[in-house]
């Protein structure tokens, strides 16, 4: 199955290459366990991907691009359905290796979902004042990531 990618608006790019961020989190999860890492190792580098980068994600997702559709539209349930679930795996510290193997599923899901069909129905849904005011609120700083342990190499 092809997906072409879409053009997204400016206000929704930012967000889209937070996704790759995202994606590349998975990658590196499959890496780590690929290469027989600890799971400790990979899991402190997978909190500290979710403190400093997803957690204001969602947020931002939450407060501003959500409501573009409502809290009652089918596909915004799923997405915020989608974000509980996550954030209960990243707080799932019992067994680290079945977590980590949770959060690449289901991160990776969430975020194709998001990318495929979320933002496209965003896109075609959002007033043009809205995408401006997104413009506003999201500025996007360059990604910073936590080399101290590459594990993935």
């Amino acid at each position: 199955m092809s997906h072409k990618p879409q053009k997204r608006h400016k206000a929704l790019q930012p967000l889209s290459r937070d996704h790759h961020y995202g994606l590349l989190l998975c990658w590196k999860i499959r890496a780590g366990f690929n290469k027989k890492i600890d799971p400790e190792r990979i899991w402190i580098y997978v909190s500290w991907f979710y403190k400093n980068h997803l957690i204001s994600h969602f947020e931002l997702e939450e407060k501003y691009i959500f409501p573009i559709l409502g809290n009652g539209n089918a596909l915004v349930k799923k997405a915020l359905s989608q974000h509980r679930r996550l954030r209960r795996l990243f707080k799932d510290i019992d067994n680290k290796t079945i977590s980590l193997n949770k959060i690449e599923e289901e991160l990776d899901k969430h975020i194709r979902f998001e990318e495929r069909v979320l933002f496209p129905e965003i896109q075609k849904t959002a007033m043009e004042s809205q995408l401006l005011d997104i413009e506003k609120i999201h500025s996007e700083d360059a990604f910073k990531d936590k080399i101290e342990d590459e594990f993935w190499k």
